[in-house]
């Protein structure tokens, strides 16, 4: 790709020019829509990886903490790919070769480990406590499985701006979790 045409895409980003974005999604949706169900995610996990990759993409290069020297499109689906990894380790141990393997439950678990989840559990409610009564049930809505279009829904909003402010609630609530002095103590373990 030819470095004007990168940094025009680039530009359209950063502006929220609406041609370059639907452009954009039109070009690396169906290749990220590809890879996520193939790991086997649904066409939520596809919109939500793909949102949160390009909020984040945005963020970076709007405050110019993101200098992006190879095509944009290679950027963002490595973005994605990433984001979706993060996700499956979560749920999932991933292998190197992109296959899933269910990890089993150690039942063996160790009453420290045991503490220390609770304790997590303790500091992740008491910040979300924290939150205003909308964001919660953004949050909540989202935990049950509702879709962006059923969370816009219910709260009146648009389901881009849902999208939006789930991606800031969590941000947010991580970094309130991640400033309290707690949080040193359980990461250590």
């Amino acid at each position: 790709m030819n470095t004007k045409k990168n940094q025009q895409i680039i530009d359209g980003i950063i502006t929220g020019d609406r041609l370059i974005l639907k452009a954009f999604y039109k070009k690396n949706l169906p290749y990220i829509r590809r890879y996520i169900l193939k790991q086997g995610g649904c066409i939520q996990d596809v919109e939500d990886v793909f949102q949160d990759s390009l909020v984040v993409i945005y963020q970076k290069l709007r405050n110019g903490s993101l200098q992006i020297d190879t095509s944009i499109h290679s950027f963002f689906i490595g973005v994605c790919k990433n984001k979706w990894r993060v996700q499956l380790k979560r749920q999932y141990k991933v292998c190197n070769n992109d296959q899933l393997v269910v990890q089993k439950p150690d039942h063996k678990q160790s009453v420290i480990d045991t503490l220390t989840e609770k304790d997590q559990t303790v500091l992740y409610h008491k910040h979300l406590d924290n939150l205003s009564e909308k964001n919660r049930t953004i949050l909540q809505l989202f935990f049950e499985g509702k879709s962006m279009r059923e969370i816009a829904k219910i709260n009146g909003y648009t389901e881009g701006y849902t999208r939006k402010k789930k991606f800031e609630i969590k941000e947010g609530l991580l970094r309130m979790i991640q400033q309290d002095p707690a949080y040193d103590e359980l990461a250590v373990v």
